[in-house]
């Protein structure tokens, strides 16, 4: 399986702007601009996109974890938040918050160790190699 997206820019760094779309057409022709990356323009920006991918890769092995247990998910959230180190010019490291409702006969001790091994296994986690990828989990 393959997905292609694609980017266009115009311009200066500073002063540039440019537009991303995805093959499904979700994003289409998006703007993109050093203010939506590094200061608060309207638009997305590389490590946002990076973020939802991840989230919703993450989160989508948790449910394939539980489903392979034969164990129906109830809700599961989760934030990812992408830390772009300026300076070194790459992401210093994600962090994941999964909040998930309980799930019937599922200890939280259960349920963190599903969540553990979606982390180490979901296909963006593995894409991102050696970027420390951290986890909390919060079992309501």
């Amino acid at each position: 399986m393959k997905r292609t997206a694609n980017a266009h820019w115009d311009g200066n760094l500073k002063e540039g702007k440019g537009n991303i779309s995805t093959q499904s057409t979700v994003l289409a022709n998006t703007q993109y601009s050093f203010n939506t990356r590094f200061a608060d323009g309207v638009g997305t920006n590389p490590e946002e996109l990076l973020g939802a991918s991840h989230a919703g890769c993450f989160t989508m092995a948790v449910s394939a974890f539980l489903t392979m247990q034969g164990i129906t998910a109830g809700s599961l959230d989760t934030k990812a938040t992408v830390e772009l180190d300026v300076n070194a010019q790459k992401i210093a490291g994600i962090a994941l918050e999964l909040t998930a409702s309980k799930i019937e006969g599922v200890s939280e001790e259960q349920f963190v160790a599903f969540a553990t091994g979606a982390k180490e296994n979901c296909p963006i986690s593995k894409a991102l190699g050696g970027t420390p990828i951290t986890l909390t989990v919060i079992y309501q």
